[in-house]
């Protein structure tokens, strides 16, 4: 099983972009921000964690998204960023993440962020510790269920509708950025979904 997931990981890394290349690219936002990707096999196939905002948060509440947050002055750069983040979130130790690689930068619209996304790699099964004061619930998701999962919906967000890209498996919907990535991590990876192939 070691030999597998080291065989996947390599032919992740290689799909993927660079992590210091990618924290170069610009990106349309006021802030930069970074999160982590964290991807483990179960049963043949890849999983992604996510984590649902706590609804009361004056940004981005109750949402889903990939742990992450604010570049701070004392983070080495972004990749630091977004392990840190991922660490204080849901308790993911940064030793326990195998870096892959990254994706393509992309901004949050309303909120002028300029998010850098991160791939690792991590062991399944892990207990989770949810901040308390930003995470609602971790949430692990099969990427196969997600892709299958994809549509344009109307959405009302602020009073406005509006038409955009999700990703839904059972009451979990995706959208905004996050759905982005998604779609950037679909278009490098997809002949790798089902790693039982």
């Amino acid at each position: 099983m070691a030999d597998g997931i080291e065989t996947l990981s390599a032919r992740l890394r290689a799909v993927l972009l660079d992590p210091g290349e990618a924290a170069r690219l610009s990106v349309r936002g006021r802030t930069n921000a970074a999160v982590l990707v964290p991807l483990y096999v179960r049963e043949g196939e890849l999983h992604a964690v996510f984590t649902k905002r706590h609804e009361d948060l004056r940004r981005h509440p109750g949402e889903i998204s990939f742990p992450g947050g604010r570049h701070d002055p004392r983070d080495r750069d972004l990749c630091e960023t977004a392990v840190r983040e991922a660490e204080e979130e849901i308790g993911l130790p940064r030793d326990a993440v195998a870096l892959l690689g990254a994706l393509q930068p992309t901004p949050t619209i309303a909120t002028g962020y300029a998010v850098y996304p991160f791939v690792g790699m991590i062991e399944p099964g892990r207990r989770w510790t949810a901040s308390p004061r930003e995470v609602a619930a971790v949430i692990e998701l099969p990427l196969p269920a997600l892709r299958s999962g994809f549509a344009r919906r109307r959405l009302v967000r602020r009073g406005l509708p509006i038409r955009t890209d999700t990703y839904l498996v059972a009451d979990h919907m995706i959208w905004g950025a996050t759905a982005r990535i998604l779609a950037d991590l679909f278009d490098r990876i997809g002949p790798l979904l089902n790693t039982g192939a």
